[in-house]
């Protein structure tokens, strides 16, 4: 995406910003006025641009060391990082780690002194945080609406370059609110340009700030384009606008922001839970939003990936180098980053000593839990339901666990015993990760002879967004990595799919179909089913409604398995504090797979409603009166 930001504009960005800092205190020549920034829709574009810019990159922000799956889905083996504080519920130190997208770059609480916003768009990892960086976002658009909107200071522009300009400045304001919300739950709805003294007072509920937020995005879908290749001023920057907001980006985060609020977590509000509880008029608003983007997937805006091979171009292969991938399923993704970043969120999950003899990169190992109890067999049925018998013949063989499963299970992890470079003459080119003791493992958990300590953990490694091409992965033998860019995407197609089937059914049951759109909940999850090679969701499941809620929720799992949902998920489920979610697990085994044991990696703390939600720095919470901390803290 061509970024229409000067330098001048950048200033006048951090002259804006909304933070506790006075960021008023500069040299009076380093000032233009607003009449000049807002007078035309480049200069106006310009500032927009920066609330691009703002939006965090979990795969990249913060450093260079990947550690952005926060929930029961990976394991680090470094407790001091930010998963390892989550899994020990110390969430006072998840606020002031410098090394998590949470928080900012070298800072702590939330402080701004760190946070280099004039960086070019090839460092992620040197902007704001969530928190920080989202009031920064919250601050520039209501600027915008303020001199757009209000005091209509384009007066050398077109009523479409007003509108795109109106329509991306009130998408961004809901986007930074429901960013902060996913994570520190109800917060003040901002609408205004905030000078001098003020205080902002915590709503009751979290259902009326995502109500607020929904307006904005009502709002948004009115004034952005289905396409900006095909306005007038989209055609300044033809080709390059993959990444600016739509209607469809619009209505897909307009849905989501609603499914959110209407989830156990956000319903029971901190008093009760109960995990198949959902708000139902807020699910029949989401189905109705979801409806929007897929009439436009209809039309052929957006598409599905057909089939698993497909999916490799949504995350790592890229058409060409420095090329964004999301393909047709593509809706919003964080702009930014250098092939340096990307080629090391790309190899996260896989062993150092496959890829590369430097020591700079993190393994990020899939835990055996996440891994057993989602990517289920290839009939279709999670190995609980398929060892029950109650479905048809058990093809789960617990003697033989990586066998007979869902072909997702073999696309997107590498296997003990796989070989990971048919042409490579060395004894690593096999996947050896079988385990008997601290002394006795096979190679890919243990130290190469460079003494690069191995952290794979798990028996596994996970390769959603690395490539493999002809066959064979990019390994130290076979350097393909640099050729592509991969991207974890905000926002895709079949995260839509996911969402519209769960407020559906949520709201209306599995075979219901809504007034908005012709298709069942039922049938959206097959959708991606079929495309994956197994079979339809079974009709005894179908009839039960907690079993298939259960079953959507892991077919959300498997689908969007290491794309930094899940501790969202997991949370807003109202699950998150239940055994089953608490205990990261390993599979241990030895050499000739005679036998397959599971040990325990970590107990994770998790107290209801504690741990559900970060906690404010003390001092924020002590400002003014109607601020009060989230329980627990």
């Amino acid at each position: 995406m061509k970024n229409y930001t000067k330098k001048i504009l950048i200033i006048l960005g951090l002259v804006f910003s909304f933070s506790c800092e006075d960021y008023l205190d500069v040299e009076p020549d380093a000032l233009i006025t607003e009449e000049d920034v807002f007078s035309t829709f480049k200069n106006a574009q310009g500032f927009v641009e920066e609330m691009y810019a703002l939006v965090v990159s979990y795969e990249q922000q913060a450093h260079t060391f990947q550690d952005f799956l926060l929930g029961d889905d990976g394991f680090v083996d470094r407790p001091t990082k930010a998963s390892g504080d989550i899994d020990a519920g110390r969430f006072n130190d998840v606020i002031r780690d410098n090394f998590v997208y949470l928080n900012n770059w070298r800072n702590n609480n939330f402080g701004t002194n760190g946070a280099n916003v004039e960086n070019t768009n090839a460092f992620n990892r040197q902007r704001p945080g969530v928190y920080d960086g989202s009031l920064r976002g919250i601050r520039k658009a209501n600027i915008i609406i303020r001199n757009v909107g209000e005091l209509d200071l384009m007066v050398n522009a077109t009523q479409a370059e007003k509108d795109v300009i109106l329509g991306q400045a009130y998408f961004f304001r809901a986007f930074f609110h429901n960013e902060i919300m996913k994570f520190w739950g109800r917060y003040p709805y901002i609408d205004k340009v905030l000078v001098d003294d003020f205080e902002l007072q915590r709503p009751e509920t979290y259902r009326e700030v995502a109500l607020l937020a929904n307006e904005d995005y009502k709002k948004a879908i009115e004034l952005l384009p289905v396409d900006w290749d095909n306005e007038p001023y989209g055609q300044l920057t033809l080709g390059e606008n993959k990444g600016r907001l739509t209607k469809g980006t619009a209505y897909a985060f307009q849905g989501k922001n609603l499914l959110l609020a209407a989830s156990p977590l956000m319903k029971g509000n901190n008093v009760s839970i109960n995990a198949y509880d959902y708000d139902n008029e807020l699910c029949d608003m989401a189905v109705d939003a979801f409806a929007g983007i897929l009439k436009l997937a209809d039309q052929g805006r957006y598409d599905l990936a057909n089939s698993l091979e497909e999916l490799d171009e949504v995350f790592w292969k890229s058409p060409a180098p420095g090329v964004w991938p999301g393909s047709t399923e593509f809706i919003f993704a964080a702009t930014g980053g250098n092939q340096v970043q990307a080629t090391r969120f790309m190899a996260s999950g896989v062993n150092k000593l496959i890829h590369t003899t430097s020591a700079g990169y993190e393994v990020i190992s899939p835990t055996h839990n996440f891994i057993h109890n989602n990517f289920g067999m290839s009939n279709g049925l999670s190995i609980e339901d398929d060892l029950s018998g109650q479905y048809g013949p058990t093809l789960f063989d617990p003697t033989k666990p990586f066998e007979n499963r869902d072909p997702r299970f073999y696309k997107w992890h590498i296997i003990d015993g796989d070989v990971i470079d048919p042409g490579a003459d060395d004894p690593h080119k096999t996947a050896q990760l079988w385990f008997e003791s601290s002394s006795v493992k096979g190679v890919h958990r243990s130290n190469n002879a460079e003494n690069i300590k191995i952290l794979n953990n798990t028996g596994y490694m996970w390769t959603k967004f690395y490539p493999k091409v002809d066959g064979k992965f990019h390994t130290r033998w076979n350097p393909i990595i640099n050729q592509y860019v991969g991207v974890r995407l905000h926002m895709r197609l079949t995260d839509v799919y996911l969402m519209y089937a769960e407020a559906l059914h949520a709201s209306k049951g599995a075979t219901s179909t809504p007034a908005s759109y012709s298709l069942t909940a039922e049938g959206a999850i097959n959708l991606l089913r079929n495309r994956a090679g197994i079979p339809n969701v079974n009709p005894s499941i179908v009839t039960d409604n907690n079993k298939f809620m259960d079953e959507l929720r892991r077919e959300r799992a498997v689908e969007l398995s290491y794309e930094a949902h899940r501790w969202v998920d997991i949370r807003r489920w109202g699950l998150a504090h239940l055994d089953k979610y608490k205990r990261k697990l390993a599979l241990n085994f030895p050499q000739n797979r005679s036998s397959f044991t599971e040990s325990l990696l970590v107990e994770r703390i998790c107290e209801f409603p504690k741990h559900y939600w970060l906690p404010f720095p003390v001092e924020q919470t002590r400002i003014y009166p109607g601020f009060p901390q989230n329980p627990g803290w």
